[in-house]
C-alpha cells in the first residue's frame, strides 16, 4: 500500500471497469445495487428529514413539520439535492431493468415511491419555506438530461458513416 502511494498509482485502479475483464451483467447488477441504496437513503431522508419533526404546536411552529425546514435556505438545498439524487437513482433503476421480467411492476413500484416521497415532503415542509416548483424541476432534471443525450446520440449517429463506407471511398478515389 505504501509502495502504491509513493509511486503515484491509484489504489482504486483495480476497481475500475475494464471491458475485457468485467461482464456487462455483473456491472449492471452492481449499478442496480448502488442505485437501490441511493434511492433507499434519499427516500428515507425525505420521509424522515434531518432533525426530525416538531412534536407540539408551540413557539411558532406546527406539529409534524420538519425542524430543519425552519432554516429555509439550508433545508431548501437539502430538499433539492435529495430529490435530484432520488430521481436520478430511480431513472437508473428503471433503465437497467428494462426488458426484465416484472418490469411493469418495477415501474409501478417506483412511481408509487415517487408519489409517497412527494406527499411526505409536502406534509413535513411548511408551505412558506419552499417553492415546490423547484423541487419538481429538480426531480425532472435527470429525465430531461437523458432525453437530450438520447436525441444528441440519434442525430449524430445518423450523420456518421460506417468505417467500411469511408474506406471504400478512399480506395475508389485512388
Amino acid at each position: 500500500m505504501i509502495n502504491r502511494l509513493s509511486t503515484g498509482n491509484s489504489w482504486y485502479k483495480c476497481f475500475r471497469y475494464e471491458e475485457g475483464r468485467d461482464k456487462p451483467g455483473d456491472v449492471r447488477n452492481v449499478m442496480l445495487v448502488v442505485a437501490s441504496l441511493i434511492a433507499s437513503v434519499t427516500f428515507q431522508a425525505g420521509v424522515n428529514p434531518p432533525g426530525g419533526v416538531w412534536q407540539d404546536n408551540s413557539s411558532g411552529h406546527v406539529a409534524g413539520r420538519a425542524i430543519y425546514a425552519y432554516q429555509s435556505e439550508v433545508y431548501y438545498v437539502f430538499l433539492i439535492a435529495n430529490t435530484l439524487a432520488l430521481s436520478a437513482s430511480i431513472l437508473v433503476i428503471i433503465s437497467l431493468t428494462y426488458r426484465f421480467p416484472f418490469h411493469l411492476e418495477i415501474v409501478i413500484a417506483t412511481i408509487s415511491m415517487i408519489v409517497t416521497y412527494s406527499s411526505a415532503i409536502f406534509a413535513v415542509t411548511p408551505d412558506e419555506s419552499v417553492r415546490f416548483r423547484y423541487v419538481i424541476a429538480a426531480a425532472s432534471v435527470p429525465y430531461i438530461l437523458r432525453i437530450f443525450i438520447q436525441l444528441f446520440n440519434m442525430v449524430f449517429k445518423n450523420n456518421e458513416k460506417p468505417e467500411s463506407e469511408n474506406s471504400e471511398k478512399v480506395v475508389l478515389n485512388y
